[in-house]
């Protein structure tokens, strides 16, 4: 049975119009014939969304009852029964409720697909797993139900609802989306136009990253190798020269001009070595190209412009930023250069900028092309060696007879250093042989014989001969000795850059292993391990597509010890670049001890962590709890004396002061507890729905009365969170409030709605707390100011933050408009239960 299709409305915020525009979508389906029906669908009383359900059939929800109340949610039996062409299911990261087919309802999505039945779902871009962080620093809310990434990239297709943040602000104005009574409050919290800004551009980002997945595996399925410039990209030209600083802030200025442009810096490192690159100097422009946004790429390649094209045409840049060249005028007889060779080459797609610098001009030796004997040169020296002697005896034969035996041989051996410093050895040889032949039978009497009558010009053509081999085998040698050389320079810039990615602190496995693929131009690199001979091997990291699983299905594995190799597939690499390879596969290893030393080191530091609060518990014991339990003493002491006839208003006044010492040590003895308790993971909270203006009532026990003021609506949502932890954190902040709160002035506790979100605000006038501390009050053992040792031991605070994180809320600090500090208590809502809101959770999730 074919999978269904999925088709995503992403936006940026609730209120877009997500789920309008599936609903269009369905309409626009049924009148073209298509089987459509709505399995979920959630208008939060918003009329225009209401009346495009209108027409459209719907399957009846599923009811659940789940403590004491009863929920609906997507049938999908019903739906896998009808059996419909497409199905509508909204909020696609909804948490489903308990005693549900599935926990999640992107779960139950899956099943329609599975099925054959082609979805139509919505997403909000703030509930994304991998956003979740990001979201929270924008926003200030964390949210709670959340739908894996590749559960969305796997979609058939994205489509991006938009709108700018001054329409979506309009509607929400004109009571679109919100109800009017909610709308002032939600335009001052999360739908501020810097909020929506940030969580627009997201939505955008994350879209055109999709977009160009889309792209990049179509030209890999289609083999396409022609530049489609759908986004500009700039590739940098990199020589090690320091007119590449130039190159690189011109290529960021281009990139600028364009919407979503990039800057690719990429140094083509030759195997025979690259001449005037400077290491350090690449590690000044490498840092140049991060800092204005761009990334830098380390290629080797044999061939400078083919290799520079290769990898333009690799990521589908639009244009190449060079420089001028930096040879005179004379050293063009060696070439047309770099420059001119890929402007030639890039065809009618690939824009080649050649850019002025202060370099330009002033003269470089072309070493590169002597620094080895490639197969143009081993050519020219053949036909040298060959073809040379021949022509020259013509030539001395007929236009100048009478030169002298001594200037044919030097002419003959000039001939045979050229072969040799064209062509290497053999060429050299191959002419002398010919040469001196050629010199017996013409030019040493007796003519056209192989006959010497003099015996000097036997020394004289042995000498020559002499000469030529010496000469090419000097000449060959040297040109052997200069390949090496080279060679062993472009292997020392490469592990030169290894060596400063250690320094740099890149210690990212996969990091590194997109080093390898890329620097030596392969398809898929792995780090493979087992853990005996015998063992199955594993991939402690890969890159790349298809990597492989086991180095027999590898192109090139190097070992690193006993029980691990790095494997690549693409292409057969050289002996010579498996050395530079094997410094590759070391530092591979290293970093995965890194890391795995990185994760024992965090477990150690928790530890250390515990038992240094376990010491400060044992400091707390031992003299925060004195003082209360001497008090206690002393009133038992002086009630069981028979020295002294206590009044009944002095023993009253004694047992009060048990009676408070004993409260001390039960609050102080509780928080000790509570903070070990958090310190070791031992919370369980048992999250129940509740309501604020029965909980937070009951908290207000340990404190003076008339000393706070509550302002708790009823009309709140309810909460999902543990009821008994809850009491103790609005106990623990309340009672911290009354303390450092003037006695005249009551503490204020209100709780307001906002979203998927309920706050709770304890508001007090006291000294307040300065910004750089408002952090360090939340840490165990802290008391700020002058707080006198009796204040307590510091853990009020901690331990409040501890329970309001384990309930899913958070628990800050700010300050209070006109003085004083307010504890911002933030509450996840419980799903389905919106008194008075009904559509506020869902607006944030729709």
């Amino acid at each position: 049975m074919a999978r269904g299709r999925l088709r995503i409305y992403l936006g940026a915020a609730p209120g877009v119009g997500k789920t309008y525009a599936m609903l269009s979508e369905a309409h626009r389906r049924i009148e073209r014939g298509t089987d459509c029906v709505v399995a979920f669908v959630e208008h939060h009383d918003r009329p225009r969304t209401e009346v495009m359900l209108h027409g459209l059939e719907e399957i009846p929800r599923r009811e659940l009852e789940y403590r004491g109340a009863v929920f609906t949610e997507m049938d999908v039996d019903a739906v896998l029964a009808r059996r419909p062409q497409v199905a509508l299911v909204d909020e696609l990261p909804h948490t489903n409720i308990p005693g549900s087919r599935n926990a999640k309802r992107w779960q139950d999505v899956e099943e329609l697909l599975a099925a054959g039945i082609d979805v139509v779902s919505t997403v909000n871009i703030q509930h994304l797993e991998s956003l979740g962080d990001v979201v929270e620093s924008i926003t200030g809310v964390r949210q709670q139900e959340t739908v894996p990434d590749e559960v969305v990239r796997r979609a058939d297709q994205i489509e991006l609802v938009d709108m700018s943040p001054q329409a979506l602000r309009r509607r929400m104005a004109h009571g679109n989306i919100y109800q009017p009574d909610k709308v002032d409050a939600a335009l001052s919290n999360y739908f501020r136009p810097g909020n929506l800004t940030a969580l627009r551009e997201l939505a955008l980002l994350w879209v055109a990253d999709r977009v160009d997945e889309y792209l990049n595996a179509y030209r890999s399925e289609h083999r396409v190798s022609k530049i489609w410039g759908s986004r500009e990209r700039i590739v940098v030209g990199l020589t090690g020269g320091p007119e590449g600083r130039t190159l690189i802030r011109r290529a960021a200025r281009l990139a600028e001009k364009g919407a979503g442009g990039e800057v690719l810096a990429v140094y083509i490192a030759r195997s025979d070595g690259l001449n005037s690159a400077s290491p350090k100097e690449l590690a000044v422009q490498r840092t140049l190209v991060e800092d204005l946004g761009g990334t830098y790429h380390h290629v080797v390649g044999d061939d400078v412009p083919a290799a520079l094209l290769d990898f333009a045409r690799g990521v589908n840049a639009t244009q190449i930023v060079l420089g001028v060249s930096r040879r005179s005028s004379w050293q063009y007889v060696f070439g047309p250069g770099v420059g001119a060779t890929v402007a030639r080459d890039s065809g009618p797609d690939l824009d080649v900028h050649l850019i002025t610098h202060d370099e330009a001009g002033k003269g470089r030796l072309p070493l590169g092309r002597s620094a080895r004997l490639g197969r143009s040169r081993l050519i020219w020296g053949w036909l040298t060696g060959v073809l040379g002697p021949v022509l020259l005896t013509g030539l001395l034969t007929s236009a100048a007879p009478e030169v002298g035996l001594a200037n044919d041989m030097l002419l003959f051996l000039a001939l045979t250093v050229a072969a040799a410093l064209l062509g290497g050895l053999l060429p050299a040889l191959t002419s002398a042989v010919v040469g001196s032949l050629l010199l017996n039978w013409f030019f040493t009497p007796p003519v056209h014989t192989l006959t010497i009558a003099d015996p000097e010009n036997i020394v004289a053509i042995a000498i020559f001969v002499g000469v030529a081999v010496s000469v090419a085998s000097v000449v060959d040698l040297a040109a052997r000795r200069t390949q090496q050389a080279t060679r062993l320079r472009a292997e020392s810039e490469i592990l030169s850059f290894l060596a400063g990615s250690v320094l740099r602190g890149e210690t990212s496995l996969e990091a590194l292993l997109e080093r390898v693929r890329e620097t030596f131009g392969m398809e898929s690199v792995a780090l493979l391990e087992r853990a005996a001979d015998v063992a199955p091997w594993t991939r402690a990291g890969s890159v790349g597509p298809r990597p492989c699983r086991s180095p027999e299905g590898a192109d090139v594995d190097v070992p690193v010890g006993d029980h691990m190799t790095l494997a690549l597939s693409g292409r057969v690499l050289p002996a010579s670049d498996r050395r530079v390879l094997a410094a590759f596969a070391a530092q591979a290893a290293v970093v995965l001890d890194r890391q795995r030393l990185q994760q024992e080191a965090d477990q150690a530091k928790e530890l250390a962590e515990g038992n240094r609060i376990r010491t400060a518990l044992l400091a707390a014991v031992s003299h925060d709890l004195r003082t209360p339990l001497a008090g206690i003493k002393a009133s038992v002491s002086s009630l069981r004396s028979d020295d002294v006839e206590w009044s009944e208003q002095d023993r009253a006044e004694l047992l009060e002061a048990i009676e408070a010492g004993a409260d001390r040590l039960d609050h102080l003895v509780g928080n000790l507890l509570d903070m070990s308790r958090l310190q070791t993971g031992t919370v369980t909270p048992i999250v129940r729905e509740a309501d604020l203006d029965e909980v937070v009532p009951m908290a207000l026990g340990g404190v003076p009365e008339d000393s706070v003021e509550l302002d708790i609506p009823e009309t709140l949502p309810m909460v999902n969170v543990d009821k008994g932890l809850l009491e103790r954190v609005v106990a623990n902040v309340v009672e911290n409030a009354v303390k450092y709160s003037p006695g005249e002035t009551p503490v204020l506790v209100k709780a307001s709605s906002l979203a998927d979100r309920v706050e709770v605000r304890v508001v007090d006038r006291g000294p307040g707390v300065p910004d750089e501390a408002k952090e360090r009050i939340f840490e165990p053992f802290q008391r700020y100011g002058d707080s006198p040792r009796g204040a307590g031991v510091g853990l009020g605070l901690a331990v409040a933050r501890g329970f309001a994180e384990a309930v899913g809320g958070t628990l800050t600090a700010e300050d209070t408009p006109g003085g004083g500090l307010t504890m911002v208590l933030t509450l996840p809502t419980a799903p389905g239960r919106r008194p008075g809101r009904p559509d506020l959770p869902a607006a944030v999730t729709s």
